[in-house]
C-alpha cells in the first residue's frame, strides 16, 4: 500500500478524514473492492491511535500485493507509513 497525506488548515474541518483508491492494475473490480475493504479494516484499526486531527489520508491499494499480503503486516504496514509522514510533516 502506498500512503499520501496532508495537513489541513485550521480553517478547515477538524478530525481525521481518510480516503481509498485502487486503480485497475490491482486487477478486476472483485480485486479492486477486496482490496479496498482491507485498507479500510487496517485504517479502522490504526489510524484512530495514529493518525492525527486535521490530516487527510489516502490509502493506495497495489496490485497483486494489497490483497494477498497478510493482515498484521497491513497494519505493520500502515503504522510505518503514518510515522514516516507525521515524522517529515511536523
Amino acid at each position: 500500500m502506498m500512503v499520501q497525506a496532508r495537513r489541513r488548515t485550521p480553517e478547515e474541518a477538524s478530525g481525521i478524514r481518510v480516503g481509498f483508491t485502487c486503480s485497475k492494475k490491482v486487477g478486476n473490480a472483485v480485486a479492486r473492492n477486496r482490496a479496498k475493504r482491507r485498507l479500510r479494516e487496517a485504517a479502522r484499526a490504526i489510524l484512530p491511535e495514529s493518525g492525527r486531527d486535521g490530516w487527510d489520508y489516502v490509502l493506495i491499494g497495489r496490485a497483486e500485493v494489497t490483497a494477498n499480503r497478510s493482515y498484521d503486516a497491513l497494519l505493520s504496514d500502515l503504522r510505518y507509513a503514518l510515522r514516516k509522514v507525521h515524522a517529515q510533516g511536523k
